[in-house]
Formats: C-alpha cells, structure tokens, sequence
C-alpha cells in the first residue's frame, strides 16, 4: 500500500505544488490501411493509433519532412517507425537511417526493431553500424540491412567510404532524427553540415529520402528543424496520447533551511519508502554516485538503488534498465544519461537535483515517470543558481511559459570551411553545392584553395590536403588547439586553451575523478600542462578581464527606444593573475604571465542612456556595478528563453565604450556574444528576444530578497572580474530603464 510523500503546501521548503490532471487519449484511423504485413501486426498487438502519430503518417505519405515535437512518452517512436515500416514493405529495395545521439539508444531502438521484425514479418534486417560495430559483421551491414543505426560521430566518418554503401544510399527513402535537440549550439552546426554533406551524397546516389525528427518539445519546432536539415518542414505538435494526473513539487531548501543534495537524497528515500519506485537526476556523474551512496547507507537492502551514468559497461547499463522494468530496483540516481528515451518501463516519481537548465529538459526528465496514463509525483529541488530560485519565487512562469527557442548557425566560417574540405574529399565541390551551404560557401572556396586544402579541377573543387579531412573536423567543437593535462606520466584530460587558462594554469587547483591535483607547469607551445597530487583545502579561480572591438553591424532590431545592434565582434581575454579562494573568501591573488586569448565571434549590443548615468551617481549608487549587475542578470536568465547553458555565451558592459560612427568619449554599453569563434546562433537569437530577457532578468533581481546581490541573482561563477564592482539597486534600475525603452510606442 502506497502512503502519500509529505510534500504538501505549508511543509518546510515546499514553495509550490502544482496539480497537473490527466488527460484521456485521442485515436485516429488511417485514411487508407497500413499494406498487410504492418496492418496484421498492428491488430496482433493492439494498438490503436493516437492522433499525431497518424498525422505524421499521413504527412509523409505526401512526401513532407516532419518534425515531431510532442511530449515525454507520447509514442513517437511508433509515429517516425510506422511511415518508416510502411515505404519498406511496399518498396523492396527501399532503406532507412536513423541517427541517434548516443550508442545506447541506438541499441535501445534495436532490439525494439528487431521486436518488430520477427512479429511482423517485414524484412527489415536492422543493425547498429557505429565505432563498436565489428569490422567483420560491417560489409553485411552494408549489403543487407534496410534499416541502419547510427550516430553523427560514425556518420562523420563513413561519407568518405559512400562507394561502399551504394545499394544503402541508392534506396534511401527516410532518414529519422530522433531526439535532435540535442543538435544545438556548436555541436548543432556541425551536425547541420554533416546533414547536407549527406543529402549532398544521396542525391549523388539517385535518392532524395524524407527526414522525420523527433524532439523535445520546443518554442520553435519548425525553425529549428528547417536549420538543421536545410528543407522545409512540417511540425506536429498536439499530442494524442493519454497522460496521466501528475503532482509537480518545486521544493526550495533556502526557504528551509536545508541543502540541495541532502534534500535530494531525504525526498529520494522518502519516495521510495512510500512504496513509488522512483527515478532521481544528478546535476553530473560525481553528485550521482555520492547520492546513490548516500541512499544506500541508509537502507536496509542497499542493492534496491544503483547510479546510471556514462562510462558504465554497456551490460552494466543494460543489467540496470532491465532492473527497473521488472521492478527489482525501487530507485536509479542518473545523470541526464537517461533523460533520453531508453525503454526503461512507467515509474512512479521523478526527484531532479537542480534545475536541468531549461523547461524542455525538466520535462523530458519528469517525463519518466507516470508512462500509461498513471498517476505520478515529480519534485523539483532548487540549488542556490538565479534559474531555480527564478522559478521557485515565480512558479507560474515555469508551469506557464512556453518552452525555450533552439538555435544553431551552420553559416559559421569556422566551421562551414571544415566540413566543404570533408565534402571536397566525397565528391568534387559544384556551383549547385551552394543551395545546401548557403552563401557562405563561394567566399571560402578562394582561401581554402591559396592554403592549398582545395584544388580546382574541370570536375569542381575536390580535397588537397594532407591526411584526411574528416580527421580534422571535431564534431563537438571548432577549436583543435588542445591541451592536455597529465600528472605522474598519467594522461588526466584534455581542454581547448579557454579552458586550459581557466582552470589549468600554473597553480590551478584541478578536481578530476574526486581527486584533487595543483598544476605545476604550463608548456603553451608544447600545449601540455603538469599536474601533482595535493590536499588542498582551497580553491582557485582565475582573474579575467575582457574588451570588445564591435565590427560591422549586418543587423538591427528596434524595440520602441531600443536599438539592438547584431554583427561581429572581437574578443579579447588578459589573464594577469588568480586568486585563491578559502571558505568562500580570497585570501591572496598571484600574478599569472599568459598571452592574451582573441577570437572573433558574433555579438549584440545596445546603448544606455547617459542620463541614467549620472542619476545612478547623484543617488549614491555605483554605474560601472549597476551595469555589470545587468549583463550578469540578462546571461543568467537567458537559458530561461533559449535552449543554452550560461557558458555558451559571454558578456561585457563599459560606462564609456567608443562605438563606429560615433564622436567623443564613447557611450554606456552592454554587450553580450557568443562564446565560440564564429558565433553559434545565440547571440542573433538573444537580440530578437531582448524585452522578454529584460523583463525576466528585472523580475530576478527583484524577487531575490538579498540587499546586495548573490549567486541567486546578479553573482556570476564565471565572472573573471571576482564580481567587483556590482551594485543590485542600480542593476534593477538600469533593468527598468531598459523595459521602458523597448515597450516605449
């Protein structure tokens, strides 16, 4: 017998409890019958099709690319699979890709297809190609399977070799993208390209397949499906699928008096101890295996919870998923490692540790549990960051507001000249390649050629450089000057040279695997730095300041008053010293002798007017810290509106910044860019979204009850300036001059 979770209004720390009601499934009927195979099979097993997963049947019978943006648990995997089903039934020589995100939800989906064959009868021959596929079992691969799973990683490398995959490629009709949020941001653009670099090939090979997408659900399905895959798309957005009643708890252990993890871990085992087998999300792999081992002390069979995280075997995985199916395990603590969709059964209760950084992901996550139309319970535990205590002082705004925009830019030279070499070494580069590369592509044909990475021949341009192309472009990121950290001849990790000056510098105090290790030496040309094993019981944090230089403006947008500027910028980072820090407090500063860091990326920016500089000195407040507050609110909350992590972008405020075209002294500024060279897409999406980031970051800074600002509010982690100066008076009224001149007319 299950008792009810004390988590009810009124108890320490619960801020908000919101009652979700269930809602009942909707069916629909095919307009003509799945061919026999797939119908029987159908009937065989039951089901009845929900409303959106015949749209998007009925879609691609027309021959429309779709984007399915329904919620956790909707069946949309049935919806991309049954079109999918369908054309390889009636089409003997027709193929199909799905791509995934990761390895093990490509094997997830397999044993889901190979379900699917041996009951419905349908040839289908499914098989996962990726890095750990056998280089035996690949040509079979490749001369039989009609349904083909994979990664972007694998795919990367497998174009090169397109000869190869001829029957494949030549009957390709569909090509589904499953969970592709998660193509945002840098690594976003890089899948971009690797899309029409693949379309690029197919039409090489006579085929022109259909892409289905499923995703999250999003603010803007549509606009991000058609970046992604270059083609325009239909979105299917209203699910037909039943949901169960849900209770969602945002527990707030400031107001309490408690702390994040040691809530966390006391909800967990309340949870459990109700009787509801529940799923718990860490904020990383450290928190999860020190939740999970927390839980287990406590409990009488500590073998009822275990963690799920990458880096497991993928049996170990698997003995653990099956574990929750069949309900011998009564609570998992995962990273977002299970966010996904593998199949692990309908849970009771969802506990998430901290904010997961968007409401798609929170969603997703609470999502896991009350699959089937049955009742479920998420709790959602703040830490002290400015999202989670935005939304637990303002609770309608996160149950309200509609889920984030994705961005990504596949215009980023950076990233567009790697993959046109990766596309020269499949085909010869033609004139009608620049339908799938945009206007970028004639601009860097030149360039690549003087540096002898392309060749013109009668054919188009094909790869001159040496060693292959695909082994040059990264696909999580653009930057190849990589650093590595190695301590008693042991390799510890590598990071590109941002955060090799941040966190791996001379003297940098460096956790890896719960160890705590003092760098000793960095090599800049050698790009290797040495660490040695200490305790230590302080930490260190690197002293940064940062300038811009404003390029050319190639957009404006104009909100009333406010004129928001978007084009080039260049950075440039000085990294003179870094302090350490005890207990919350610096005790020294000791100088550092690094070259500066610069990259040119995409930014926006907007003037202040200089009268409410001179109000803010006249009312004893700090300009320079009021305007610094602000840049720090508005990145704080843009995750609130764009699918993105505060580390994704940059900031930067003057009281006196000399801009193009303009006479004297210069003007109040703030500026906020993309933190990846070339740009990523965020900063274009943020100064189309301004008033509504205004207005959140105001909301912010007056709702969190400090005099003179936190870490819930306008503090920053990343702030290379030590948070000096700031001012919370003055940030709330440059916020509100702001707000008043983009809603002014």
């Amino acid at each position: 017998m299950r008792r009810r979770v004390g988590l009810a209004i009124g108890a320490p720390g619960v801020a908000h409890v919101q009652a979700i009601p269930g809602t009942r499934a909707s069916y629909a009927v095919p307009r003509s019958p799945p061919p026999p195979h797939l119908a029987a099979w159908l009937e065989q097993e039951g089901i009845h099709l929900y409303t959106h997963q015949v749209e998007v049947l009925e879609e691609v019978r027309r021959g429309r690319d779709v984007v399915i943006s329904t919620p956790t648990a909707s069946g949309k995997t049935l919806a991309f699979t049954l079109p999918v089903l369908e054309r390889l039934e009636t089409e003997t020589d027709a193929t199909a890709l799905y791509l995934y995100p990761t390895k093990a939800l490509a094997n997830d989906q397999l044993r889901t297809l190979r379900g699917i064959e041996q009951a419905s009868g349908i040839p289908i021959y499914p098989a996962v190609y990726d890095g750990d596929t056998p280089s035996q079992a690949r040509p079979g691969i490749r001369n039989r399977s009609r349904i083909v799973l994979s990664n972007p990683y694998e795919l990367h490398h497998v174009l090169p070799w397109h000869g190869k995959w001829h029957r494949f490629i030549s009957g390709l009709c569909v090509i589904v993208i499953d969970e592709a949020h998660r193509y945002r941001g840098i690594f976003g653009a890089h899948v971009a390209l690797l899309i029409r670099r693949l379309r690029r090939v197919c039409r090489h090979h006579g085929s022109d397949p259909l892409f289905i997408l499923s995703t999250a659900t999003l603010a803007n399905p549509r606009e991000f499906a058609e970046v992604l895959t270059g083609r325009r798309t239909t979105p299917i957005e209203q699910s037909g699928a039943p949901q169960g009643p849900r209770r969602f708890v945002l527990f707030n252990p400031r107001a309490g008096g408690g702390a994040m993890l040691s809530d966390t871990k006391r909800i967990f085992l309340d949870c459990m101890d109700a009787g509801l087998q529940t799923l718990c999300f860490a904020p990383s792999r450290k928190t999860a295996e020190l939740l999970a081992t927390w839980a287990r002390e406590e409990l009488d069979d500590p073998g009822l919870v275990a963690t799920y995280r990458a880096g497991y075997l993928p049996e170990e995985r698997r003995a653990i998923e099956r574990g929750l199916k069949e309900g011998r395990l009564k609570g998992v603590v995962t990273t977002n490692a299970l966010e996904l969709g593998i199949d692990i059964g309908g849970l009771d209760a969802v506990v998430i540790a901290g904010y997961p950084g968007s409401i798609s992901a929170t969603w997703q996550q609470a999502g896991r549990a009350g699959r089937g139309g049955e009742p479920a319970l998420t709790v959602l535990v703040a830490n002290e960051g400015p999202l989670d205590q935005y939304y637990m002082a303002h609770p309608q705004e996160f149950f309200g507001r509609p889920h984030e925009h994705a961005g990504l830019d596949p215009s980023n030279p950076a990233v567009l000249a790697g993959h046109l070499l990766c596309a020269a070494a499949e085909l010869p580069l033609t004139d009608p390649d620049r339908d799938l590369f945009g206007d970028g592509y004639l601009p860097l044909l030149e360039p690549l050629s003087e540096h002898l990475l392309l060749r013109k021949t009668p054919r188009g341009y094909i790869y001159s450089g040496r060693g292959r192309a695909v082994d040059a472009v990264d696909l999580s990121g653009i930057d190849d000057d990589r650093f590595t950290v190695n301590a008693g001849g042991r390799l510890l990790e590598t990071m590109d040279r941002g955060q090799a000056y941040r966190e791996a510098h001379p003297g940098a105090i460096l956790l890896h695997q719960g160890e705590t290790y003092r760098v000793t030496s960095m090599d800049l040309e050698a790009r290797s730095c040495t660490a040695e094993p200490v305790q230590a019981d302080y930490q260190t944090q690197p002293v940064r300041t940062t300038t811009i230089t404003p390029g050319t403006v190639d957009d404006q947008r104009v909100f009333g008053d406010l004129v928001v500027c978007t084009g080039e910028v260049m950075v440039v980072q000085e990294f003179p010293g870094y302090r350490i820090h005890r207990y919350g407090e610096t005790v020294a500063v000791h100088p550092l002798d690094l070259p500066p860091l610069s990259f040119e990326t995409i930014g926006c920016w907007w003037t202040i007017d200089p009268g409410l500089v001179t109000a803010l000195s006249d009312g004893g407040m700090d300009p320079a810290g009021a305007l610094h507050g602000a840049e720090h609110a508005l990145i704080g909350v843009l995750p609130v509106h764009l699918l993105c992590d505060r580390n994704d972008v940059g900031g930067f405020s003057s009281l006196r910044f000399p801009l193009q075209g303009q006479n004297g002294d210069g003007l109040p500024v703030i500026c906020i860019y993309d933190s990846l060279t070339g740009g990523t897409g965020l900063a274009r999406m943020t100064a189309g979204l301004l008033p509504e980031v205004v207005a959140t970051a105001l909301e912010l800074v007056r709702s969190c009850p400090c005099e003179s600002g936190c870490p819930s509010c306008i503090y920053s982690p990343r702030c290379g300036n030590g948070n000096q100066p700031l001012d919370k008076r003055g940030t709330a009224l440059v916020l509100e001059s702001l707000l008043r001149s983009a809603t002014t007319g």
